[in-house]
């Protein structure tokens, strides 16, 4: 029996060494994790959302509506291995638009009504009013492939932007642990232009590109960088045209998807609020290792914690949103406006929340 045990011990501990050589991490020391006050001080209010159910599907990672008012959004199973578009009418039926077979993050209507999509099989693509399906891009210009692209945007001029989390793997919840332990600039922040069919890399490699979204007046667009609690701007147009900037930093959670309303502020979602556990570590990369290196049971699991928060074309925050506990909300990484309503989706959320904004005084 002592043998028996001390095979078993043995067998444990070189699985734990296999698993920890997997990581490769970066160090990071990301700023004090800022306290929830003034125009961030917690709240209940997105406790009175509604439900919009799934038909058993999960993660509303981006929402978009047409003209009639009929709800898309991309969908996936429990285990990421199969997904679909989803549309639901405004009586809450839903169908299914589109047989993706994968994840599908970004979303949105081209000036010819063509449904662009984000598929993390398929890369970029285009699907027409009758549903044929093109692909418009599955690699950058060096060949490297889109795996897990996320945010998406289109500008009047009907160029299209969107970025991708990773050339590296597919998206699955240990690989994103693992981007998120080990702090390498993947991907990137992308342009496609429809006429000349060319993809241009304008941000080569960011830390969990995300949510993306243009100005109001066209002149530059931001992408969420989840893991550095933050959002970048990129000029294009002006005097600082291709240049790229902070557009809000050190932020109290991990930002997911952006949205933009009729005044050019911003909603931007959270998947949940930072990890002082987490921020701790980040500085020791082998403190890192050991961690991910533990059975999925043991590694620290995200909070339940809905948190949206409205910020300005200048970069502050004017309010906050927030189920402290996740009683409704348990994330709220993508929102969108729509008719007074806030419609909230997130990478595993089970439905889509709605939260009925105050009307205006």
């Amino acid at each position: 029996m002592k043998k028996v045990k001390i095979i078993f011990v043995a067998s444990a501990l070189s699985m734990l060494m296999l698993s920890s050589c997997a990581l490769k991490p970066l160090a990071y020391q990301p700023k004090a994790i800022p306290a929830f006050e003034g125009r961030t001080q917690l709240n209940e209010k997105l406790v009175t959302s509604d439900k919009i159910q799934l038909d058993g599907w999960f993660g509303p990672e981006d929402i978009l509506f047409d003209s009639l008012g009929n709800l898309y959004t991309g969908v996936h199973n429990a285990d990421f291995s199969d997904g679909r578009i989803l549309k639901i009418d405004p009586s809450g039926m839903v169908e299914e638009f589109y047989n993706s077979g994968s994840w599908v993050s970004g979303l949105h209507f081209d000036k010819d009504q063509n449904l662009i999509a984000l598929s993390h099989k398929q890369g970029l693509i285009s699907i027409s009013p009758m549903k044929e399906v093109k692909i418009l891009a599955s690699t950058d210009e060096k060949g490297k492939p889109f795996l897990i692209p996320n945010g998406l945007d289109i500008s009047d001029n009907r160029m299209i932007y969107f970025s991708n989390t990773s050339e590296v793997s597919s998206y699955t919840t240990k690989y994103g642990r693992k981007i998120i332990m080990e702090m390498k600039p993947l991907g990137g922040l992308y342009s496609y232009n429809p006429e000349t069919e060319e993809i241009k890399t304008l941000i080569e490699g960011s830390y969990f590109g995300n949510g993306v979204v243009i100005s109001k007046d066209q002149d530059y667009l931001l992408m969420v960088e989840t893991t550095k609690y933050r959002v970048l701007k990129y000029w294009l147009s002006g005097k600082k045209a291709g240049q790229t900037e902070i557009f809000i930093d050190n932020l109290p959670g991990f930002p997911n998807g952006i949205s933009i309303r009729e005044d050019g502020s911003y909603w931007l979602g959270f998947s949940t609020k930072r990890n002082e556990a987490l921020d701790k570590i980040h500085s020791n990369r082998g403190m890192k290792k050991l961690i991910y290196s533990l059975p999925e049971f043991m590694q620290p699991e995200a909070e339940t914690f809905g948190m949206i928060m409205n910020i300005s074309e200048g970069g502050e925050i004017i309010e906050s949103l927030f189920d402290t506990n996740g009683t409704v909300l348990p994330e709220a990484g993508a929102v969108k406006e729509f008719n007074g309503y806030l419609y909230i989706g997130g990478d595993v959320l089970p439905y889509i929340g709605k939260y009925k904004l105050p009307t205006s005084k």
